[in-house]
């Protein structure tokens, strides 16, 4: 296989301009500019990076983020969002899913493994894409021969690329998907892995014979011929310049790892955590079965609440890799309503499209959306504040009857929610003193 051209993988997106992917989140995400606008820089200092000369590129290194705001209020939507925008390797992890190197759990430098494993699939499934006509020539043609075989007659490439074969049954060999690895025999692969010697691929796999039909087929045998044509120890140095010049990694509940000032006593998942995480933001070499991983130009974006601590209560060490701090503002009334009005995909539009599906449309006035929004406010401040994470609570309990009923009513029928309503369902989640089972 001709080795990939990394520079012509990371294609020149122009349209990723510090303005438009602000726009591209105002679409999904109310308010936060601060944070937006911080991401949506350190985006495109990316880009701006990869075209400067050697000598100057090697000596700029990211700026890390640190997001600062109450739950619900957009720090994970941020990310996420990103993720899809990106082309980039990109990778969420939770601060608490690791353990101080000595402890049982995992550790930090797990983060890098993780990116780079997201790293080859981008890889894989950019070169996808190039060899998917191939494989799909190859797959009719083979197709065409075990029907030959199987039917007895011979059967037309034009009849099978228009579709007229498809609902008829064929007999194919595929790969086993009970193929599993006994535990030692997993332990074994994995010694031989941390020593350097990778697994060859598709050596040893089992096929069985299925019976599917034809446009099942289709898909299933073109997904093997894909893989049979990209084989990882191909796109790994690629994967690896990728992961090192591109990666981005967004550290989520960095709070959790972290005590007040007058804490004393021990957590594996705390400050060991913060010290095992310094040389992994300030750049060092990490150790992966497909190679060392160079960190110093990947950019690490760290998000907590910090509500029971504060940012300074990290280690001094950690707090100046994060240079760059963002405080994201709790949600207030008018931003509850412009979160179920503006955003493309609202809760109210996705709830208007469950039930245009039973035939019943769903209409809700001003003032009903308005009154979710006041409720809601009231709730996250008169009970636990869990920002926009409550509007689920809220409008399902608003729709519940409805949504059950749907069903049994006529096609074209509309059901409007009014103000009203809205009281009668959810007065009783403020007044109830059981509230556990509202409470997301």
């Amino acid at each position: 296989l001709r080795r990939l051209n990394f520079s012509s993988l990371c294609k020149d997106h122009s349209y990723y301009k510090p303005r438009q992917i602000v726009e591209h989140l105002n679409k999904f995400i109310v308010g936060q500019d601060e944070a937006k606008k911080a991401v949506s820089i350190a985006m495109r200092n990316r880009w701006r990076r990869q075209r400067l000369p050697e000598e100057q590129k090697n000596e700029i290194i990211p700026k890390n983020i640190l997001m600062i705001g109450p739950t619900g209020c957009g720090k994970t939507e941020i990310a996420r969002r990103i993720a899809k925008l990106s082309q980039a390797p990109f990778i969420k992890v939770e601060a608490t899913k690791y353990t101080e190197v000595g402890f049982y759990g995992k550790d930090v430098d797990q983060i890098i493994a993780d990116l780079m494993e997201v790293s080859i699939l981008m890889m894989k499934k950019n070169l996808a894409e190039k060899h998917k006509e191939t494989a799909k020539s190859e797959v009719e043609l083979k197709i065409l021969e075990l029907m030959s075989a199987q039917y007895g007659k011979e059967f037309s490439l034009e009849d099978l690329q228009n579709g007229n074969l498809d609902d008829m049954s064929l007999i194919v060999n595929v790969s086993s998907e009970k193929e599993t690895q006994p535990m030692v025999q997993q332990e074994i692969s994995n010694m031989f892995v941390s020593l350097g010697i990778m697994r060859l691929e598709g050596d040893s796999k089992k096929t069985e014979k299925k019976k599917m039909s034809v446009n099942e087929a289709k898909k299933t045998l073109e997904d093997e011929a894909i893989a049979k044509m990209i084989k990882t120890e191909d796109v790994v140095p690629d994967a690896i310049k990728s992961v090192e010049q591109n990666g981005i990694v967004f550290i989520d509940e960095l709070d959790k790892i972290c005590h007040p000032s007058d804490y004393s006593g021990r957590d594996a998942s705390a400050e060991g955590v913060q010290r095992d995480l310094l040389p992994l933001i300030e750049g060092s070499s990490i150790s992966t079965k497909y190679g060392n991983i160079n960190t110093d130009y990947i950019l690490f974006i760290g998000s907590g609440a910090f509500s029971q601590c504060k940012p300074s209560d990290l280690l001094p060490e950690l707090q100046g890799r994060l240079p760059i701090r963002v405080e994201l503002k709790g949600l207030t009334e008018e931003d509850l309503y412009r979160i179920l009005t503006e955003p493309v995909a609202n809760l109210i539009i996705q709830q208007k499209a469950l039930l245009a599906s039973e035939g019943v449309e769903l209409a809700f006035n001003d003032r009903a959306v308005r009154e979710i929004a006041r409720v809601t406010e009231l709730a996250n401040r008169t009970l636990e504040n869990i920002g926009a994470r409550r509007l689920h609570t809220v409008i399902e309990r608003v729709v519940e009857e409805i949504s059950f009923n749907a069903p049994n009513k006529e096609k074209g029928t509309t059901i409007e929610v009014t103000a009203e309503l809205v009281k009668s369902r959810v007065d009783d989640l403020l007044i109830a003193s059981d509230l556990s089972k509202y409470i997301l």
